[in-house]
């Protein structure tokens, strides 16, 4: 969507509150012992203080409030009883809702607990990307020019990047256009970022794959080869300058 009022601009920014504030509180709440089922749980108890709809059970009947996906699973995970978060594990936390008309989305890897699998590096190279990518943005930039930002910076750190995974427009709905920003440089894709529109802006960073499938559960996004894969979101309003972080309460970047 396009900012087009001081209402729309409002709406934008009490869903990325409700949604990194959720975010915040689940990393902090997660404890090895735990099921991802209880998190996510906890996770809807919190959108529930800010009248905020999980999107992706509302938009696409996902069977669970929230994303989350743990070691080899890239994103897409589906919280369940039976999965029991262990200390060391690689954690990925995706937290998108609805909040009065309005979406935002807003996601992040971490390593709950002692970094038992040596992943923290990994961690760091996706968020610093992340931040290091959203000052690329602004009105006109090559969609195309950011993506290929990304890959060239997790090259740098000797990682690789997911190609079927990518960040997408928001605003109105969850995935509005542009529907792809990849990360990696797709010469196919001509569009520009414009000024004032709200777009969830992905890294996809890997130990070593570059495409991920999905799973039996029809849901679940996972390496064929066993690699890692961290993941880091912002929604950002697109400007002249630097964005506007709208999930910037999420003080885990």
């Amino acid at each position: 969507m396009s900012i087009t009022s001081e209402k729309d601009l409002i709406g934008i920014k009490n869903a990325g509150k409700a949604v990194a504030i959720t975010l915040k509180k689940m990393r902090e709440f997660a404890k090895p012992g735990m099921s991802t089922k209880t998190l996510d749980e906890y996770g809807l108890s919190v959108l529930n203080e800010f009248g905020a709809v999980p999107a992706p059970m509302k938009e696409y009947n996902f069977p669970g409030f929230t994303c989350i996906s743990v070691n080899h699973e890239a994103c897409h995970g589906i919280p369940s009883h039976s999965r029991i978060l262990q200390e060391g594990d690689l954690v990925n936390i995706d937290v998108s809702a609805e909040v009065d008309g309005y979406y935002a989305d807003n996601g992040g890897s971490f390593v709950l607990g002692k970094d038992m699998q040596g992943l923290e590096p990994l961690v760091k190279a996706s968020k610093e990307i992340l931040q290091e990518a959203i000052g690329q943005i602004k009105d006109r930039v090559r969609i195309s020019d950011v993506g290929g930002f990304i890959h060239q910076a997790a090259k740098k750190r000797g990682y690789t990047v997911i190609k079927n995974l990518c960040g997408h427009g928001v605003g109105r709905k969850l995935h509005e256009a542009p529907f792809e920003i990849a990360c990696f440089r797709d010469r196919l894709n001509r569009g520009r970022f414009r000024r004032n529109s709200v777009i969830a802006l992905e890294t996809f960073i890997s130990t070593k794959a570059n495409f991920v499938y999905e799973m039996a559960d029809g849901w679940t996004m996972q390496p064929k080869d066993n690699s890692f894969v961290a993941q880091h979101e912002h929604t950002l309003i697109v400007t002249d300058g630097e964005p506007i972080i709208v999930t910037a309460d999420n003080e885990i970047y």
